[in-house]
């Protein structure tokens, strides 16, 4: 697919290798560690596959890095949780303009929290397991940011709460962004997740609603194939679940930190537009800036308005 930009080929070429990696924890500020409890892949690509079981916890198609860490993390029911994320496991790198993702991947980030108590975070399946939702940053309608451009801002760092009422035992917390610069066809969103060990003490009793991975997401979602570009995006549904809260009104979203533009949550979300049929023309009659100028099955203009020129990215994605 083609778009009209001002970006060189090769520049498009680069930003699409800017992936990204959750390779360390945080618990009320405290920093556990570079990799340590967390199982990291080796490779920094995405999952587009929303049906592979390598969408549950990575380490399929992007093999862990060995030894994978043995390490629990301890934390308390209620404790403040930071993830970070960066271009490589090399981690911070403030010469590398990509890290901690690059800023054309724009997206959101969640994170979801295995329910039950497993014998061992340190369990090597994790198939068949049931996940709750405990946090989730989407687009803003009021800034016009995406979770992600909060997250390049705030130096790869994601700052949560663990929900103080579930019960104490081990858990593996799936962190995830989902990048959308690709999505208007599937497959095409990309899918950046790792799975932390915890072991969370204190708490309560309370029995959160589940999902399944695969199976929490469809291609057809429309937080899943969605056109970010055109028509300009008003408002995004992000996939999966509510949002797990103590309270029992599960489809509110915790208020992300004071540093993170607020979360469109489902509730008051209305469905994402969807790609148009057409690509709108520019008065001269030629595309307009981020409009579609070629691809497969494409039968609209091919011109682009000045001073923009159609730039291929590939067959299908922009």
């Amino acid at each position: 697919m083609k778009s009209c930009t001002l970006f060189a080929a090769v520049a498009l070429a680069t930003s699409s290798y800017a992936h990204t990696i959750f390779q360390a924890l945080y618990v009320n500020g405290v920093d556990q560690g570079h990799i340590n409890g967390i199982r990291v892949p080796s490779y920094d690509g995405p999952i587009t596959d929303v049906t592979s079981n390598d969408l549950i916890c990575n380490g399929g198609i992007n093999p862990y890095q060995q030894p994978v860490s043995q390490v629990i993390i301890n934390a308390t029911a209620g404790d403040s949780i930071t993830a970070e994320w960066h271009h490589t496991l090399a981690g911070a790198n403030p010469s590398d303009s990509q890290d901690p993702i690059d800023s054309s991947h724009k997206g959101n980030c969640a994170n979801d929290l295995y329910s039950a108590k497993v014998p061992s975070a340190l369990q090597t399946s994790v198939t068949g397991l049931q996940w709750f939702k405990i946090y989730e940053d989407g687009y803003s309608s009021s800034t016009g940011l995406w979770a992600v451009d909060t997250l390049i801002a705030n130096k790869g760092k994601v700052t949560f709460s663990l929900p103080s009422c579930i019960a104490a035992g081990q858990y593996l917390l799936r962190v995830e962004v989902i990048a959308l610069h690709a999505a208007t066809s599937y497959p095409g969103a990309q899918f950046y997740m790792e799975c932390a060990q915890l072991q969370i003490s204190g708490g309560g009793s309370a029995s959160p609603a589940t999902v399944s991975f695969p199976g929490a997401y469809k291609g057809t979602d429309p937080g899943v194939t969605i056109n970010i570009y055109y028509p300009p995006v008003t408002s995004y549904t992000i996939p999966g679940p509510p949002v797990f809260s103590c309270s029992g009104n599960s489809g509110s979203a915790p208020a992300p930190p004071s540093s993170s533009p607020a979360a469109t949550s489902k509730a008051a979300s209305s469905t994402a537009p969807a790609a148009p049929s057409s690509t709108p023309s520019s008065p001269s009659g030629s595309v307009a800036h981020y409009g579609q100028c070629g691809g497969v099955g494409y039968s609209g203009p091919t011109a682009c308005a000045s001073p923009y020129s159609c730039v291929v990215s590939s067959a299908y994605v922009s």
